[in-house]
């Protein structure tokens, strides 16, 4: 019972989950809450049960335009209280190549229909139509491929490569598997891959015929360029991991809280900060430079050079896939997550001990 008092009653707390929008709406403005609720076919009955909530801070929302990144990370976890649900999530990287959440919904369960209800509100809160050319990474989770291909159809896909390491060692063990099944994945070139791949089939044809049943541009280097790993999601839920078993309003304020605090310790670092560039894109400047003066670039016109040296390993180099000036890092957390007032905290509480209090009996 003291734990209902500090954290707050599961069902009581469902009861408030409008209030508790509002609330959130009134105190961020350019916030998007959407409570979605299971159908009800008796029209006497004047309640209903949610089923889903989105969340995309106005603040996150806004910081996230001003960095112009077009890649994206996509997971879920499940929720560990008595009702079962799974939260997803949904991260970008901001000009200092760290994570940088944009939204989250807790749904019933990880599906087709709830991966395609999230996406769709992601792509109006971020202006991303079906032709959208974003890339997007997951864990290949149940539902998200269907969904991913009706709601953006021509985004890139990537499939992160720890995860199909973990479902080959389900049928296929060994070291020596896994480890060039990460040669194949890291390969930059497709004959780099090819020869790799063969090296993979030697080792174990079974689990070679099952890699190339993965299409190749959604895993390897050799047919993208970006990350193998999903880490962004995977970083971002291990600090929602004391908030996924309280009550959903407990649930849904520790990941704001949690959100809120965030910007602030970013924002501390930024302004101790000088230059152009933000600290990891000056600090990988200056490990290349010296790398640099044993290639040529070519310019295609289009933000794109064409980059190789004289041992002819080329590589394509896209100006345009991110923005790392320290002007834009400070543009993405200029705005911040307002806290919220205390009178829904007083009113769920309030309802709980109008509930348990007559339940005591006193000796």
């Amino acid at each position: 019972m003291v734990e209902r008092i500090i954290s707050g009653d599961y069902q009581v707390q469902y009861g408030f989950l409008r209030d508790y929008v509002l609330e959130l709406l009134n105190t961020n403005p350019g916030t998007t809450v959407r409570i979605d609720v299971y159908p009800e076919t008796s029209l006497s009955i004047t309640t209903r049960t949610s089923r889903r909530i989105y969340v995309c801070l106005g603040a996150l929302k806004l910081g996230f335009k001003y960095g112009l990144s077009d890649f994206l990370g996509l997971d879920g976890t499940f929720m560990k209280g008595p009702y079962p649900g799974q939260v997803l999530t949904v991260v970008g990287l901001d000009s200092n190549n760290d994570i940088y959440p944009v939204a989250y919904v807790v749904v019933e369960t990880e599906s087709t229909s709830s991966w395609t209800w999230f996406l769709e509100l992601l792509g109006e809160d971020l202006d991303l139509g079906p032709n959208s050319n974003f890339t997007f990474i997951s864990d290949r989770q149940k539902g998200i491929i269907p969904a991913m291909e009706k709601v953006f159809p021509s985004a890139k896909h990537r499939f992160c490569l720890r995860h199909i390491q973990e479902n080959m060692k389900k049928q296929w063990k060994g070291k020596d598997l896994s480890d060039q099944l990460w040669e194949c994945g890291r390969a930059t070139t497709v004959n780099h891959f090819n020869r790799a791949m063969d090296e993979l089939k030697k080792i174990n044809e079974e689990a070679h015929a099952w890699v190339c049943k993965i299409l190749t541009n959604t895993w390897t280097k050799s047919h993208f360029s970006g990350c193998l790993l999903n880490n962004l999601c995977e970083v971002f839920n291990s600090k929602l991991d004391e908030g996924r078993d309280k009550p959903i309003i407990t649930c849904l304020e520790y990941i704001r809280e949690y959100l809120m605090k965030r910007l602030c310790v970013v924002q501390k670092e930024i302004d101790k900060c000088e230059g152009l560039l933000t600290p990891t894109a000056t600090t990988l400047f200056e490990k290349i430079k010296t790398d640099a003066a044993k290639y040529v670039a070519k310019y295609n016109g289009a933000g794109k050079y064409q980059v190789a040296s004289k041992w002819q390993d080329q590589y394509v180099v896209n100006l345009k896939m991110g923005d790392y000036r320290l002007s834009t890092w400070r543009a993405m957390y200029f705005n911040k997550i307002d806290p919220l007032n205390s009178y829904i905290a007083a009113k769920i509480n309030r309802d709980l001990y109008s509930w348990y209090l007559p339940t005591l009996s006193w000796k």
